[in-house]
């Protein structure tokens, strides 16, 4: 086997080609490349009981859940993320069809534009359990504008999601009452208008008087619900809002040229070999 000193004075003009035009075509590349500016936005998970009722009204139960979630609580929201739902709502928020000067109009334009913002961001959950959105945009300024709108619509689509149930409940609840008030108002309108024994008037004022404690709770609970509909308890914390970012993080162009270099130059000791053994042997 030659030596690689010999190897490199016997072809290091082919070799340097090599080097040479490798650079040159990968720096072409990657120059042309629009220049792309990362923001991260990071959020961590409220404790799933924070829409519980319970836990605000009874001071006892207030103590056995923290206010914090965990990090598997952060997996339907990961699901949450992949729906073309989340980034069509933030192309109509910021006119994206215009930003990336697509060819189509209307509603492909819209599709369009959300598939692409889709592309540039990406929603995980990192080494700490936290939630984390990053979008990568050609304006430094756009891009962590984004990266919170999706934090801020991850976050009402699942507010929506719990305030559901108590909304549920909360219809459940004046229907119950409303059916409780006429029972009560027929119990009262018998009594004023008949003539009724004395025990059956006992028995009607006993049960109106259940009734009516009945109803009383039913408005207690009508005023706690409501109240938990009407203030949506966080699903998502933020730690940190979505920053411009002071330098591109994409193409890394030094990086790759460099990498660009050092495989070309193996590339081109390896040809070297074959073509040096291949003139040895004839």
């Amino acid at each position: 086997m030659p030596e690689i000193t010999g190897l490199i004075k016997n072809w290091w003009k082919q070799m340097l080609s090599v080097i040479l035009l490798s650079l040159l075509t990968v720096g072409v590349i990657t120059f042309l490349k629009p220049r792309l500016y990362l923001s991260v936005a990071t959020a961590v998970p409220a404790s799933a009981f924070a829409a519980d009722k319970s836990k605000i009204f009874n001071e006892n139960i207030q103590q056995l859940y923290a206010s914090l979630g965990t990090p598997d609580d952060l997996d339907m929201i990961l699901g949450t993320a992949n729906l073309d739902t989340v980034y069509l709502a933030v192309t109509d928020q910021f006119n994206l069809f215009d930003h990336y000067k697509l060819s189509e109009k209307g509603n492909a334009a819209r599709i369009k534009a959300g598939l692409l913002l889709r592309r540039m961001t990406k929603v995980m959950k990192s080494a700490y359990g936290e939630l984390q959105v990053k979008v990568w945009d050609t304006d430094k300024n756009l891009a962590p504008q984004l990266a919170n709108a999706i934090m801020d619509k991850l976050q009402l689509i699942h507010q929506d999601l719990q305030s559901a149930g108590n909304n549920g409940m909360l219809k459940g609840i004046r229907t119950g009452l409303e059916k409780l008030t006429l029972r009560i108002d027929s119990i009262s309108s018998y009594l004023r208008n008949a003539n009724v024994p004395g025990d059956e008037a006992e028995k009607l004022m006993a049960t109106r008087k259940i009734l009516q404690d009945q109803a009383q709770q039913y408005e207690r609970l009508i005023g706690e619900y409501q109240l938990m509909v009407d203030s949506k308890p966080p699903v998502l914390i933020t730690v940190e809002q979505a920053k411009p970012s002071i330098r591109p993080d994409k193409p890394k162009r030094m990086q790759i040229m460099i990498a660009t270099a050092v495989l070309s130059l193996i590339f081109a000791l390896f040809a070297a070999l074959i073509l040096e053994r291949r003139k040895t042997t004839v």
